[in-house]
Order: structure tokens, then sequence, then C-alpha cells
């Protein structure tokens, strides 16, 4: 019952006689309901005014939205991933998510990042995914379509937060190398066929983790303090831009917002470690790394860790 009242909620303060009116409850009900809701991590506001919700949480109602993702949007408070929320809203068996769907959440249980890794959020953090069963070329998704995404996603997000470097495969670096945002593209395969990808990515924008950096603290002086939902409106449209891209331009756009290129890494992948120079990215976004033995071609699906090592100790390890 909570989720009938959590629609009608806006920045601006409303009284429980007029939310029960619109509910058909009374106000201590709506008083009641407001409290579960805050009980499952949604952030409302509960003064003498009213109840509201804090400005820029990132709702459909409060969300400007002018494409085609995210026109079918859901927000809650608590969920153990936005990419397991996402998924079971997609196989429900009456109202399954269409295309563009997109599920955002203030905090997740089981939040991950690429290879397993927890994925933290806080109230300062825009966690949410985005379902993709179609490539926005207009054709049907296809495993060709999966390499480049990650970056397409990156590409987006740079331009969306105005500030940053993209750390391939499928990170937004502060200009400090602090971490601001991470991309998560999980696909459901059907034998040799793409059936779906999910497309997950968190931005710290008023807050952030330990030892990482957020949007905010990034902003020119005086220009205003970035919201949730108007960065969320943003990068789905940056988005759906981007993953139109073709793949050369994706390619090009990638390259130019860069700070992987041309710097010292040091890779973990399965089959070891691998130390030189990434000097390009080839046709499928794969990342091409001059090393003492020759070139050598990495691909996304096969890195545990990328670190860049300070160009003077390419021998001692990542530079902090």
């Amino acid at each position: 019952m909570p989720d009938r009242l959590l629609p009608l909620l806006t920045d601006h303060p409303q009284t429980g006689d007029t939310l029960g009116q619109a509910l058909g409850v009374n106000r201590v009900t709506v008083n009641t309901l407001a409290r579960q809701l805050i009980d499952a991590g949604v952030p409302v506001q509960v003064t003498r005014a009213g109840y509201a919700l804090p400005p820029g949480t990132p709702t459909p109602p409060l969300t400007p939205r002018s494409g085609t993702l995210g026109q079918a949007m859901r927000y809650h408070g608590t969920v153990t991933s936005t990419q397991d929320a996402l998924r079971a809203w997609a196989d429900h068996p009456d109202q399954p998510a269409p295309h563009g769907a997109v599920m955002v959440a203030e905090r997740q249980t089981a939040g991950r990042g690429r290879r397993g890794r927890s994925w933290d959020t806080t109230h300062g953090t825009l966690v949410f995914s985005v379902l993709l069963t179609r490539n926005l070329r207009g054709g049907p998704l296809t495993l060709a379509d999966l390499p480049l995404m990650p970056l397409a996603a990156g590409v987006a997000v740079q331009r969306a937060a105005g500030v940053g470097g993209l750390k391939w495969p499928n990170d937004l670096l502060a200009p400090d190398g602090r971490k601001l945002a991470g991309i998560l593209l999980e696909a459901d395969l059907r034998g040799e066929e793409a059936r779906r990808a999910v497309l997950g990515i968190g931005i710290n924008v008023t807050a952030a983790p330990r030892d990482a950096a957020h949007l905010s603290a990034l902003r020119a002086p005086g220009t205003p303090e970035p919201t949730r939902a108007a960065l969320l409106g943003t990068l789905l449209n940056e988005l759906e831009r981007a993953l139109a891209a073709p793949p050369a331009q994706t390619l090009r756009d990638w390259r130019t917002a860069n700070v992987t290129l041309g710097r010292p890494v040091l890779i973990h992948t399965h089959e070891g470690s691998l130390e030189g120079v990434a000097t390009d990215l080839d046709a499928q976004g794969s990342l091409i790394v001059t090393t003492a033995g020759g070139p050598r071609t990495v691909s996304a699906g096969d890195v545990q860790l990328v670190g860049t090592l300070a160009p003077d100790a390419a021998q001692s390890g990542p530079a902090p």
C-alpha cells in the first residue's frame, strides 16, 4: 500500500489531508504510509508543511524524459540490485518491462559491479539500469552490438557529467583519478543470439564512498548543485544518442574522452598479468597494449583489473 503514496509525492510539501483525499484514506494512514516508505529507503521528508521528497529525487514524476529510454520507469527505495529488479520486471508474465525501461533505486543490498564486485550506494548516488532488447539503430540486438555498448555508455556518462575522463573499459574518473561513475553491462543470451542486455550505471552526484569523487565537489564556481533527477534525464538522452551512433563514431568519441590510451598499464586477466602501454582500441572495443613482446589485444570480457602505472614506475606496480 505505501506504493500508492509514492507516485503522489513531489518536491513540494503536501498536507496529509490533501494526500489522504487523493488516496481515499485519513491523514493518520498517510503518515503511516510515509513512515513505511522511509523504512523502505525512500527519503520522504515529513514536516509541519506536509510530505515531500528532497528536490531532485529521481522518481518518474520528477525526472525529465523526452526520448525512448525511460518512458517506462520505476523508482524504489531499496532493491537487491537495479539489474535484478529490472530483470524481474522484464520477466513479469502480464506486464513485462518494454525496451528502454529504466529501474532506479536509492539503495542496493546486493549491488554489484564487474566480476561480482560490490557496488556501494548512498543517497547522494544515482543508480539505475536500462533494459535493451534491440539496438537503437532500429534492428534486433545482436552479439556484435554488445562489446561497444559499455564504451557508448561511457561516452554518454562523460557528456552528461561534463567532467572527467573515461578509463577503459567501464569507469569515469575525476581529474585527480578518483572514480566518479561505473558501468556494468549484463547480457542474457539465447544460443548465439542476444535476448536482451541490462545496462547498469552508477554516478556519485552529491556524495561518494571513501576514496571516490562526486560531481557536486567538481562543479565550477557559481554553477548550481547537480540533482539526480536532472542528471538522469540528461543522461538518458545522451545514452540514446550514443547507443544509436555508428561503431566508428563510438570509438572516436571514446578516444576523445579517454584517460587510458598512451599510458602504461598493468592488466590482470584470466591468463595472468599483462604490462605495457595502452595504444588504441580495435574495431570491437578491445584494448591494444604494446608490451615488450609486441602488441597484445585484450577484450573487456577477459579483464579482471586494469591499473594505470606511473610513467616512471612501470616495473613497480600500480600507481596510487
